[in-house]
């Protein structure tokens, strides 16, 4: 039955007949809407549903006609048909009858129009109005009185599916080994916004992404894997939309397997069913042509749906109950352990198999290499528990597309017991906190606090971090546990102050972000060395003073990347951190689609010195097996080496003492590394001293010591000076170095 949508009763929609859709002709069916023998099969989840619509949009000039198809209920909630006649490039969605009992979190309203989960594209990107919430809402969208069913159409304002053609891609993954992984973290439209060497119409695209020039820029800093913050679709915030601003960094997912649209460049996105998902997977394949894997940052832990109040564009209307965490004692209200409103419930078939359905497509269809689970706590947890071995995760681990690429957790949540770091199961990895904060601590906070008359703390957490993490990583039932690369090693990310910031405020400053300054964490472990804010960076300044300052914070970014790449574990670096990227004290730039975001492309000298630093550090860690390690440390002799794989020493080159492991009094560390005949020795000196120290050097293999890098260098040395076994020399305050001992022929 093919009508204009001009009513705006919920009563229209319970009273039209529309014709049933025919058999289903491809078993077992598939979730979603998939082109079969001239038609459309569809599959769908709607547990509690009386009758689901298909409904088919067609635009002549500014309306929309509908021609709408009751499906099928079949088993476990699930309802089928067959669509004759339908194309790709048809738009689409859903209307869902139902029981309207909000207390009861039952919220069916057929007057809305809901997105397919399973929509591999968009025919119509979602507008805010007032008909995208189930309920009666006041102009400012707040809930009416008394939670009464909205009769508004939403048609019209809602996001709609678009049927396209999907073909499996035999991608050609790099499979690059963690222990030669080096991580940069960016977003799309950030990394190539303002991009000079690349045409205007691709910067800040999918295509931008995988421009040679940009592909150039990340291969001489050493990256082997991109991972890029959310382009699943998204929805803003209405409190963001009605501000002027959005989500810009886009963790409030509107759809699991179409790309976000306006990552494409103005052709794709005008291109037909296929233009968005094609320029993906070109970005996916040209990087890996040049041997870069792409990680995909998603977000299954919630949705845009909000809380109980928000819109209802998909999950809520199909089957809240089904989708999202409700309260046992009031069914009204959702368990909300993002901080998003709404969390995604883990326990529930539906959203197991979408997340597992989600991932594999990205995998098979688009050809990436591994996803970050943004607040992953939630993804393992069943009511308020969290099982390490869930369900989806033990899923993953044995899935043949998914136990081959790499997946790694954001391991924590707001909920109850959120903090997991260490606790998820092979073979995923963790973003390891611990390490960030302690890198943070020694370098910055604990200086501060000694110049300022207290006190910092011991050594130990910092050589724990230094050598892989073990007490996270180490444990199990298999020795070895989740192993060293399970740690991912970071100092900075997308939320927080990039390095730079971290070195110039003590304090946020998101006052752009239109929420009073209140955003964002207040627990920075940032020193701004004396001076708040960005002014005299550069050490331009005439003023001495500001030189000083500038001479300090860039040391202090060099002893924190050089402690990052170092470090056993895989590390992940910030996009910009390594050009001195500023977001002017911005900590939560989540809604800034503008300069605080983008990366300055005009780089001064020091910008360049650092991405040269950078590259050099990335370089060595490639090279020398001895700085990549791929298990635990023991602290004993190996067969064939007469080095231990790892000794700890103190200034004088002797090994740590005990006692001065819990003396907060000690702040120079000495790590030998142990090459096992497969390269030099690795000798890491750290001065987290306000003083110069003098030290000696160890006696190791009674070789020479050759200097390959110290953090006071503004750019790296192109010779070396070597230095005998034994000898003394002085660290500069705040200061570290590498250095390389070959084992004697």
């Amino acid at each position: 039955m093919s009508s204009p949508i001009d009513t705006t009763s919920r009563q229209h929609f319970v009273e039209s007949m529309s014709p049933l859709s025919e058999p289903v002709r491809c078993y077992p069916p598939r979730f979603g809407v998939h082109l079969v023998d001239g038609g459309v099969d569809v599959y769908m989840h709607a547990g509690h549903a009386n009758r689901v619509d298909i409904c088919f949009f067609d635009r002549e000039g500014s309306e929309l006609t509908e021609r709408s198809f009751q499906l099928n209920r079949t088993l476990h909630g699930n309802w089928e048909g067959h669509i004759s006649g339908i194309n790709a490039g048809q738009a689409y969605g859903f209307r869902v009858y139902g029981r309207w009992d909000p207390d009861a979190g039952m919220r069916h309203n057929p007057a809305k129009v809901l997105l397919d989960p399973y929509a591999r594209a968009f025919a119509q990107s979602p507008r805010l109005h007032s008909s995208l919430y189930a309920h009666e809402v006041n102009d400012d969208l707040t809930p009416a009185a008394g939670s009464q069913i909205s009769t508004l159409n939403s048609a019209k304002f809602a996001a709609l599916g678009m049927v396209v053609h999907e073909d499996a891609i035999p991608a050609s993954h790099p499979f690059t080994p963690w222990n030669r992984t080096i991580i940069y973290e960016a977003h799309v439209v950030s990394l190539t916004r303002s991009l000079p060497g690349i045409p205007a119409e691709l910067r800040g695209t999918y295509a931008g992404v995988a421009h040679p020039e940009t592909i150039r820029y990340l291969k001489d800093l050493g990256i082997t894997a991109i991972e890029l913050l959310p382009i699943h679709a998204k929805f803003s915030e209405p409190f963001l939309t009605e501000r002027g601003l959005e989500n810009y960094w886009g963790y409030n997912t509107l759809s699991f397997f179409a790309p976000e649209p306006s990552y494409a460049t103005e052709a794709n996105q005008h291109a037909g069913p296929n233009g968005v998902i094609n320029e993906v997977k070109g970005m996916v394949s040209l990087l890996h042509d040049a041997g870069i894997e792409v990680i995909l940052d998603v977000v299954y832990n919630h949705t845009c749906e909000a809380g109980v109040n928000g819109p209802t564009l998909s999950w809520r209307g199909l089957d809240s109950t089904a989708y999202y965490r409700h309260d046992s004692h009031h069914p009204g209200a959702l368990k909300d352990s993002t901080g998003c409103g709404n969390s995604f419930d883990f326990r529930r078939d539906p959203v197991v198999q979408l997340t597992l359905d989600s991932l594999r497509y990205w995998v098979e269809c688009i050809g990436v290499d591994g996803f970050r689970f943004d607040l992953a706590a939630t993804l393992g947890r069943e009511g308020d528990s969290f099982n390490r071995k869930h369900p989806l995760y033990v899923a993953m681990a044995t899935d043949p597309i998914l136990s081959n690429v790499k997946l790694i957790n954001e391991p924590w949540d707001i909920g109850i017991n959120g903090w997991q770091t260490g606790n998820f199961p092979a073979p995923t990895t963790d973003w390891n906190d611990r390490f960030r904060d302690a890198a943070r601590a020694f370098w910055l906070t604990e200086p501060a606090s000694i110049i300022a008359g207290g006190t910092g703390s011991d050594l130990r957490d910092l050589a724990t971090r230094l050598s892989g993490s073990a007490d996270l990583f180490g444990h199990g039932r298999i020795p070895g546990g989740r192993g060293i690369h399970s740690s991912i090693n970071f100092v900075t990310a997308h939320d927080g102050f990039t390095l730079r910031d971290l070195v110039s405020y003590n304090e946020k400053h998101n006052e752009a972000n239109l929420e009073g300054n209140s955003d964002g964490t207040t627990n920075n472990l940032s020193w701004n060395h004396g001076f708040e804010g960005d002014h005299g960076f550069e050490g331009d300044d005439t003023t001495t003073v500001f030189s000083e300052i500038a001479t300090k914070r860039r040391r202090s970014i060099r002893n924190m990347l050089g402690t990052l790449l170092f470090s056993a574990g895989t590390p992940m670096l910030n996009s910009g951190d390594e050009v001195l990227r500023t977001q002017m004290g911005n900590n939560n730039a989540y809604c800034q689609n503008s300069e605080i975001s983008w990366l300055n492309w005009d780089h001064d000298l020091h910008a360049q010195n650092l991405y040269q630093t950078v590259s050099y550090l990335n370089a060595l860690r490639q090279e020398h097996q001895v700085l990549r390690p791929t298990t635990f440390y023991t602290g004993e002799i190996q067969p064939k080496d007469s080095l231990r794989d790892l000794e700890w020493l103190d200034a004088s080159g002797n090994p740590m003492a005990d006692y001065k492991w819990f003396d907060s009094q000690v702040r120079t560390l000495q790590m030998l590394r142990s090459g096992a005949g497969n390269g030099p020795d690795a000798l890491m000196i750290l001065n987290g001293s306000i003083n110069d120290v003098e030290v000696q050097l160890p006696h190791g293999r009674g070789t020479d010591f050759e200097l390959v890098w110290d953090s006071t260098w503004e750019i790296p040395c192109s010779t070396f000076n070597s230095y005998e076994s034994g000898s003394l020399t002085t660290l500069p305050a705040l200061s570290m170095r590498l250095y390389f001992s070959h084992v004697p022929a």
